[in-house]
């Protein structure tokens, strides 16, 4: 018996995948728990359709992603942090502010997508900062820290 999944299930299949199952298996549990359905012509139809514009929207965003990364890349923001007079900063810089400079700049990034390269930055000077615009897509910008 084929059936389409409509979820990803471990050891079988991901969405959209058509897999062969037995009878009982696919008529007793998958079905019912709407999990997948049945592959007859007509859903296989649909099911092309369906990956046919999926692939053409993911293509469009992937392009939307490296033309950002385009213009990220020479990109250098500075961050405003309160320093002791060693250069020690108060509390440290996160990728909040690295967004919130990105947005001054005319970027928009969301924070979650923003990683710093080294562990944590609790000192003025220069870092590097990564920044997942798509999973395939990444680029790395340098952020410097001055004392306010």
């Amino acid at each position: 018996m084929e059936v389409i999944l409509k979820e990803d299930v471990p050891n079988l299949g991901h969405k959209n995948d058509i897999v062969t199952v037995r009878p009982g298996y696919g008529r007793n549990y998958l079905i019912p728990k709407g999990i997948a359905i049945l592959a007859t012509e007509s859903a296989k139809k649909v099911l092309a359709e369906n990956k046919k514009q999926q692939a053409h929207k993911e293509e469009k965003i992937r392009n939307e992603a490296l033309e950002l990364a385009k213009k990220l890349e020479g990109t250098k923001v500075t961050i405003g942090a309160k320093t002791s007079s060693t250069g020690k900063i108060f509390g440290s810089v996160n990728n909040i502010q690295i967004a919130e400079a990105l947005t001054e700049k005319g970027f928009s990034v969301e924070r979650k997508n923003i990683s710093i390269v080294d562990d944590s930055v609790k000192e003025v000077g220069n870092y590097k900062a990564e920044i997942k615009l798509h999973k395939d897509v990444k680029v790395e910008i340098d952020f410097e820290v001055v004392s306010e």
